[in-house]
């Protein structure tokens, strides 16, 4: 159902200057949150079928179909242990395992933005023709990334298993705040791409950019502890790595799974402990990442009511 303006032009004297008014008919003027949420709910199977829609698009035609979601961090991994484990040699210890934890959380992330930033001009034919809440299509870009999320833990599972290594202990708790802090940040920044993309599509351009330099300012592929002991004697500076939510979502992710600060190694026939995560205990990140979670859900709040607002012409803009 096309977006629809009326305009009434009310007059006073002769030299009264006129006063135009604009009232939006496709949407509510205002987003009542509550509401919201109930039509949000009563329009959850449009929502699974959309997820649903995005995941057989993206592997239409392909014979492994999401099994390529499982390549992606494989590809990844054996060109990171190429680079810092023959080239560059940091030798970190069970060096697949430190990457595909911090590769998962950042992959959900870049794939929910990349897919949500075109989710509104995607399915412009829906727009202009239907009406359901609009929200639903940048959610149903998160939701078909986290497919590739699972089968993604699948792959680090895997080599988990194959090395041997087991994590267990408080640390674990990390790991669900961690994915609510991202998944709550993820709805905010997608609701803000897929808006702005509709009406400048220079957006989705950018995003691609700003994802590249986003992922080396976050400590996917290098370890946390040589920015720490950086950072050290630059308080500000530590304060402003942190300020990336990625940073603390990452290294929650980090924590959790890879689990050791400076894992034991024998080097010359000596037991060396080799700096690898942040030196900060499991209780400081738990603290850390409820402070994204908060952060997050005011953004969502801002970036929410920006997406409603312009919502209501999106079916004009398209």
């Amino acid at each position: 159902m096309k977006a629809a303006h009326q305009r009434s032009r009310l007059k006073g004297s002769p030299t009264a200057a006129a006063t135009e008014t604009v009232v939006r008919t496709s949407e509510p003027p205002r987003l009542r949150v509550v509401p919201r949420i109930r039509e949000l709910w009563a329009a959850r199977q449009i929502l699974a079928n959309l997820v649903r829609k995005e995941v057989k698009v993206k592997y239409k035609s392909s014979v492994l179909g999401v099994a390529w979601s499982m390549l992606n961090p494989v590809l990844y991994l054996a060109v990171f242990t190429l680079v810092f484990s023959v080239v560059l040699r940091n030798g970190l210890p069970h060096f697949p395992v430190y990457l595909l934890s911090g590769l998962l959380a950042w992959n959900l992330f870049s794939t929910s933005l990349s897919m949500a930033a075109r989710s509104v001009v995607d399915n412009a034919n829906l727009v202009t023709k239907v009406y359901f809440p609009r929200e639903i299509l940048p959610l149903a870009s998160v939701g078909a990334a986290g497919v590739d999320f699972f089968t993604q833990a699948i792959v680090l599972v895997g080599f988990m298993l194959v090395f041997r290594y087991g994590v267990f202990g408080w640390n674990l708790l990390l790991l669900p705040l961690a994915l609510l802090a991202l998944l709550l940040f993820i709805s905010a920044i997608a609701m803000f791409v897929a808006s702005l993309n509709v009406r400048y599509r220079d957006t989705q351009h950018l995003l691609t950019l700003a994802l590249l330099t986003w992922f080396w300012l976050t400590p996917v592929v290098y370890p946390s502890a040589l920015v720490w002991q950086a950072l050290g004697r630059h308080p500000v500076y530590k304060f402003l790595y942190l300020a990336n939510p990625l940073t603390d979502v990452v290294l929650g992710f980090q924590r959790a799974l890879y689990g050791v600060v400076s894992p034991v190694v024998q080097q010359g026939g000596k037991a060396t402990a080799i700096p690898v995560l942040a030196p900060v205990s499991v209780g400081w990140l738990a603290m850390l990442l409820g402070a994204v979670v908060v952060g997050s859900i005011a953004l969502l709040g801002v970036a929410w009511r920006t997406y409603f607002q312009l919502s209501g012409d999106f079916a004009e803009e398209l």
